[in-house]
C-alpha cells in the first residue's frame, strides 16, 4: 500500500492527482497543513506500517519526526520526502529525501513535478502529454514563473482549486487527464472563471485603499488585512508599490500571515523562518506569533491606510522633465525634477535635499519609503507651480540655459482647461 501525506494547497493536492494517476486505488491520500503533518506521520510511525510506502510531498516533518523517518528506513521501512522549499535542503543529507528547489535549466522546481519526475524515472508511470501539461501548469503556479511567462491558465487553475472541493477538483482533473489529448477548461469552468476574475478585481480594489505603510526591522512593508485571494493581493499591490519590499497579509482568524514580494533581491521566506513559517523566496507564510501580531498588527494599527498615486493625469506624470509633485498626510511637498548632470534632485516644501539620485524611480523610492507620499492631481501640480516654482526658476533659467522652463506646461494646462465644460 502506498501513502502519500501532502500539503493542501494546489502544489500538495497536484502530488496528490499525480499518486491516484499512477497507483490507483493503492494509494491513500492525506492533504495537511504544515502543523498538521506531523501528527500524520507519528501516527503512521505508531502503527507500525513497515509494509507501506509512505510519500511527503510539499511539506517537511520537524526534527524529531525527522529522526524518527531515519530510524524507520533503517528498520527496512520505505519513505520518500519530495520538497521544492529552500528551508527543506537539509532533508538531502538523507537517501530517503529529495529537495530540490531549482532545475539546471533555471526553471523552479515544485513538488508535483518533482515526484511526476520521480514515479516515471522509477517506472512507476508513463508520461501522458495531458498530464505533463497539468504538471507544468501546477509548477508555473506555485513559482510564480506564470506571472512573468503571461500564462494566465496556471492561475486560473489555482483559482479553480480554490472555488470548488479538493474531492471535485481531483474528480475532475484526472477525467480530463484521462480522457483529453491536451489540457483545457471546459465551458463551465471558463463561465465560473470569468465570474471569479471579476470577483477578484473588485476584491483587489477595495483591498487597495486598506493597505498601510511601515518599516518592520530593515524592510519596508505593505500591510493589509485579507482572508481571500492572497497571492493576487500580494502581486497586484506589489506591483502597484514597487518601493515596498514586500507585502504582508494579514488572516487574522486563520492566525496566519501571508508573505509576497515581486523583488528578486528581497526573499521572504527568511522573513518567514523568524516566525517559524517557510516557504519560497517570493511566496511565503507563518503562523501570527505573538512577536508577529506585534509588528504587523498591533504597532501599525492606527497607521493611516496609503494613498494611492493619481492615475489620470496629462502633466503631472512620473518622469516628467518638468517634474512632478508628491504630497503626504502632514501636507508635506516633494518636488521631484531632472538636472543638467543626468540625476534627479528632490525639494522638500521648497528646499532641496542635500541627496541627487541617479534615476527618477531612485528618488520616488525615497520620498515614498521615507515620507509615505503620493503622486498629486494635476490641479494641484499646476497651482503649486503657478506659486512656487515659476518665480525661483527663472532665475536659474537665466544662468543655465539648459533648464526646461515650466511656463509651456502652464500654458498648455490654461489652453485646455479653458476648452472644458465648467
Amino acid at each position: 500500500m502506498y501513502r502519500l501525506y501532502s500539503h493542501n494547497d494546489l502544489d500538495g493536492v497536484g502530488c496528490g492527482i499525480v499518486a491516484k494517476l499512477a497507483f490507483g486505488e493503492n494509494v491513500d491520500i492525506r492533504y495537511n497543513s504544515v502543523a498538521g503533518l506531523d501528527f500524520q506521520v507519528e501516527r503512521f510511525l505508531e502503527k507500525g506500517r513497515s509494509d507501506d510506502c509512505l510519500f511527503i510531498t510539499d511539506l517537511s516533518v520537524n526534527e524529531k519526526n525527522e529522526q524518527r523517518l531515519d530510524e524507520h528506513v533503517k528498520k527496512g521501512g520505505k519513505v520518500k520526502l519530495i520538497d521544492h522549499h529552500k528551508t527543506a535542503l537539509h532533508f538531502n543529507r538523507y537517501d530517503w529525501a529529495i529537495v530540490q528547489v531549482e532545475y539546471e535549466d533555471g526553471r523552479l522546481a515544485s513538488a508535483t513535478s518533482l515526484l511526476y519526475e520521480y514515479l516515471i524515472q522509477h517506472k512507476l508511470m508513463k508520461p501522458s502529454e495531458t498530464l505533463s501539461q497539468f504538471v507544468e501548469l501546477v509548477r508555473q503556479y506555485d513559482t510564480w514563473e506564470w506571472d512573468k511567462n503571461g500564462n494566465v491558465e496556471a492561475k486560473r487553475l489555482n483559482d479553480l482549486f480554490f472555488m470548488i472541493s479538493i474531492d471535485e477538483f481531483e474528480e475532475r482533473m484526472i477525467q480530463k487527464i484521462n480522457t483529453s489529448d491536451s489540457f483545457r477548461f471546459d465551458d463551465f469552468e471558463q463561465k465560473i472563471l470569468d465570474m471569479e476574475d471579476s470577483k477578484i478585481e473588485r476584491y483587489v480594489r477595495r483591498k487597495r485603499r486598506e493597505m498601510v505603510q511601515t518599516f518592520v526591522r530593515d524592510h519596508c512593508v505593505g500591510i493589509v488585512h485579507a482572508e481571500s485571494y492572497h497571492s493576487e493581493l500580494g502581486n497586484e499591490l506589489g506591483k502597484d508599490n514597487p518601493h515596498l519590499d514586500y507585502i504582508a497579509i494579514i488572516n487574522a482568524g486563520g492566525k496566519k500571515i501571508s508573505l509576497r514580494t515581486i523583488h528578486d533581491e528581497i526573499d521572504v521566506s527568511d522573513v518567514a523562518q523568524r516566525f517559524d513559517g517557510g516557504g519560497h523566496a517570493k511566496a511565503a507564510g507563518c503562523s501570527l506569533t505573538e512577536e508577529a501580531y506585534r509588528l504587523y498588527v498591533a504597532e501599525p494599527f492606527h497607521i493611516e491606510p496609503l494613498r494611492a498615486d493619481a492615475f489620470r493625469n496629462m502633466y503631472n506624470r512620473k518622469g516628467a522633465k518638468t517634474g512632478c509633485l508628491y504630497e503626504n498626510r502632514h501636507e508635506d511637498t516633494f518636488f521631484v525634477y531632472p538636472f543638467d548632470e543626468g540625476g534627479w534632485m528632490i525639494e522638500e516644501n521648497g528646499l532641496s535635499l542635500a541627496l541627487t539620485f541617479e534615476s527618477f524611480e531612485e528618488a520616488e523610492r525615497f520620498i515614498k519609503r521615507n515620507h509615505n507620499a503620493w503622486l498629486v492631481r494635476d490641479e494641484i501640480f499646476i497651482a503649486y507651480l503657478m506659486e512656487n516654482v515659476i518665480r525661483t526658476k527663472t532665475a536659474v533659467n537665466k544662468k543655465n540655459s539648459d533648464f526646461v522652463s515650466y511656463s509651456p506646461v502652464l500654458h498648455e494646462y490654461e489652453r485646455e482647461s479653458s476648452t472644458l465644460p465648467h
